[in-house]
């Protein structure tokens, strides 16, 4: 999953813990309070006090993880530029190579799970790189700070103590369950319940293990997806074209209808495959409006959905298990004069920032707070709108005034 790192929390985390206040003291003392009345319904849990004292010894609030309760990409980026960054050449690439590398266990587990390869390998792609970005924040951490402020604490407090459970049942070493700031983790970022009900050791060494063990990640993965309805044999969906003055009132995932009553209404493949005549129930999604992309999307696609609750999020799974398997890109162009950049370009928006002075931190294709703030600053010198965004244009006007 994205990860935003917010200036606006680090500047005050950073100066309180110079400078003692009364208010910081007064977070400290709820949290030890707070983490008090953890204890008490850990061990009505049977998680034993030791374990409880062992893995929260020492531990501190983080208060960066409450700025990004309410800055999921999915929700507050554009879909163009959502997709941009995690369906490009490179994951793609990349993509089909562990195809080929773990093709023997994904054959495997495509047998008991139903589920196939490429969709599999898109959920690793995108939720870790293929593994190469797990995250970086303790798990413990995270789950016990949300359990204790902001919003959803009720879901945080039983995702604290099942983590407290997985550790204490020597899953996974304590030091090695580092992930995102939400909780979850490993190859396909399960939260911890997602793992006590879904997870399974597919490598039979006795251990359910997502962050060192690719066959069991891969194939809870797969069971994940099996148990939220995945139908065997049957695509996501397909990129349509609407006709001429289309009334596209009642679109939306939940409004399903037969496929044979969206093909009367004028609705066409938008690829030379032509729509099954069927009564198989689609929805029609339109993530940037009538102007963009249309989708019809099937039953499978909800279960990408239930993965993490975003259409952009199903969308982006389901594009890059297609581009996959060998299909081209979508056929309707976004409806903006400025697309989305891959990693690769923003990388290098990050490396013209560093050439021209700015402090933009790491060149790792992550837009963060920093990069956006420095953007911002610059656009107005550039002839932009001051808005923060790496976009083409952005990208096309640095390179032409180095």
């Amino acid at each position: 999953m994205s990860r935003i790192a917010l200036l606006s929390w680090f500047i005050p985390l950073f100066l309180v813990s110079l400078v003692p206040s009364p208010a910081r003291a007064q977070d400290d003392a709820a949290f030890t309070n707070c983490l008090s009345s953890l204890r008490a319904q850990a061990v009505s849990r049977k998680i034993p006090a030791t374990t409880f004292e062992r893995l929260t010894a020492g531990l501190a609030a983080d208060a960066e993880v409450l700025t990004l309760l309410d800055r999921q990409p999915e929700f507050v980026t554009p879909v163009w530029d959502y997709l941009a960054g995690l369906v490009d050449d490179e994951r793609i690439t990349d993509g089909r190579a562990m195809l080929q590398e773990w093709q023997a266990t994904l054959q495997r587990i495509e047998a008991e799970y139903g589920v196939p390869a490429e969709t599999v390998v898109a959920i690793w792609g995108i939720e870790s790189n293929y593994g190469r970005t797990f995250g970086r924040r303790s798990v413990v951490r995270s789950l016990a700070t949300l359990s204790c402020f902001g919003r959803r604490q009720e879901f945080f407090r039983n995702e604290f103590l099942t983590t407290l459970q997985i550790l204490e049942q020597g899953h996974i070493e304590p030091e090695a369950l580092v992930g995102s700031w939400a909780g979850a983790f490993g190859h396909t970022q399960f939260m911890p319940s997602t793992f006590e009900r879904i997870a399974v050791d597919f490598d039979g060494d006795g251990r359910r293990d997502l962050l060192g063990s690719v066959p069991d990640a891969l194939a809870s993965t797969a069971n994940y997806l099996r148990r939220s309805g995945w139908r065997t044999g049957q695509g996501w969906g397909f990129e349509v074209r609407l006709p001429d003055g289309f009334d596209a009132v009642g679109a939306g995932r939940r409004n399903k209808q037969a496929l044979s009553n969206w093909i009367a209404r004028g609705v066409r493949s938008a690829t030379a495959a032509p729509l099954p005549d069927s009564d198989t129930q689609a929805g029609l999604i339109l993530p940037a409006g009538p102007g963009g992309p249309a989708f019809l999307v099937l039953r499978n696609f909800d279960a990408l959905y239930s993965y993490n609750a975003a259409e952009s999020y199903a969308l982006a799974i389901a594009h890059l298990s297609d581009r996959l398997r060998g299909a081209a890109p979508f056929s309707t162009a976004w409806p903006t004069d400025d697309p989305g950049l891959s990693r690769a370009e923003r990388r290098e928006v990050q490396a013209l920032l560093r050439e021209r002075g700015h402090d933009i931190g790491e060149v790792d294709g992550l837009i963060g707070a920093n990069t956006r703030r420095v953007i911002q600053a610059l656009q107005p010198e550039l002839g932009l709108a001051a808005d923060g965004r790496a976009g083409k244009r952005l990208l096309e006007v640095l390179r032409a005034t180095r």
